[in-house]
């Protein structure tokens, strides 16, 4: 702690054997992050210039693309900061901000592919009704909510845990994630009971609503011809994969993190470097070679660049 500043100081103790490797780390993230931010931002490119792309799943597909962005954003330029500085560590007023906006766009992500969800469920349940209901405005409103809500249930424990006396420095992390709590003295159980609710209301409820869409969805395409259930599986596959592979890096974080099991340190470095390099990078490959439309428009700009 910074006594003449006033400023509370937290370390971070998640980095295995930095001083040896600070340039190795650091050239592995950069490069991750310029392609994070060069194919996320190449597909919503995409989506933006083709009007045949101005449809709701693939609006979606733009929002969690930019969810991405926004992500890396958040956790890139502190981490790279610290491969090449002597001492890693962050005020604890940042460290709050950086967990708001990481758990946040988390709780966005299962929100956004909890409306994608829904859109398959229409378009290929009632799809003579999709017109009507998925109009702009319900696509609009869906994009709010899902930025909006997260936002708005987590400021609450930003502002209860601003003020709380710390007891221990070190985070057992690179990022400041759940592990946030174990710094405080006193374990407030209103806020792990809230922090359930949360959980509950961003990450469980969606995924159950998702999983129930899907199993109408297959239930549907499997009792209708050839053509439902090839569009089915060509839209829904990769959605199912991103919610399969985000859900079990959020399992990990949320829930493993927590408890009082300790993770070797090497564990939890590659752990978390897989939250924030893999899951990124991951979804453009997904939709960008997985969507067909998407891929035809990104097949033609790569060959117009050659």
């Amino acid at each position: 702690m910074d006594n003449t500043l006033n400023v509370t100081f937290i370390t971070l103790g998640g980095y295995v054997e930095v001083e040896k490797y600070r340039y190795v780390y650091f050239v592995i993230m950069f490069t991750a992050y310029i392609l994070i931010i060069c194919s996320n931002s190449t597909i919503v490119f995409i989506i933006m210039i083709h009007k045949s792309l101005h449809e709701p799943m693939y609006i979606f597909i733009a929002a969690l693309l930019i969810n991405s962005v926004l992500f890396s954003t958040a956790i890139y330029p502190k981490l790279l900061i610290d491969f090449l500085s002597e001492k890693q560590i962050i005020s604890y007023s940042a460290c709050l901000f950086q967990w708001f906006i990481y758990y946040s766009l988390a709780g966005s992500e299962f929100l956004l592919l909890a409306a994608m969800a829904y859109d398959r469920y229409v378009s290929i349940c009632k799809p003579l009704q999709y017109p009507t209901i998925m109009r702009k405005t319900t696509v609009n409103l869906f994009l709010v909510l899902a930025w909006l809500v997260p936002d708005c249930q987590l400021a609450v424990p930003i502002v209860l845990n601003a003020n709380k006396k710390l007891c221990n420095f070190t985070l057992k992390g690179i990022i400041c994630n759940s592990t946030v709590y174990k710094l405080h003295c006193v374990s407030s159980g209103v806020l792990n009971i809230y922090g359930l609710i949360v959980f509950v209301n961003l990450a469980l409820l969606p995924v159950l609503f998702i999983l129930f869409t899907y199993t109408r969805i297959f239930i549907i395409s499997y009792r209708s011809c050839r053509e439902v259930r090839r569009k089915a599986a060509q839209t829904c596959l990769p959605h199912l994969i991103v919610l399969i592979n985000f859900s079990c890096l959020t399992a990990y974080d949320v829930l493993l993190l927590r408890l009082e099991t300790d993770f070797p340190q090497t564990v939890r470095l590659i752990m978390t470097l897989q939250i924030v390099m893999y899951h990124p990078l991951f979804n453009p490959i997904m939709y960008g070679l997985k969507m067909k439309e998407i891929y035809k428009h990104l097949k033609r700009l790569f060959c117009k660049m050659v």
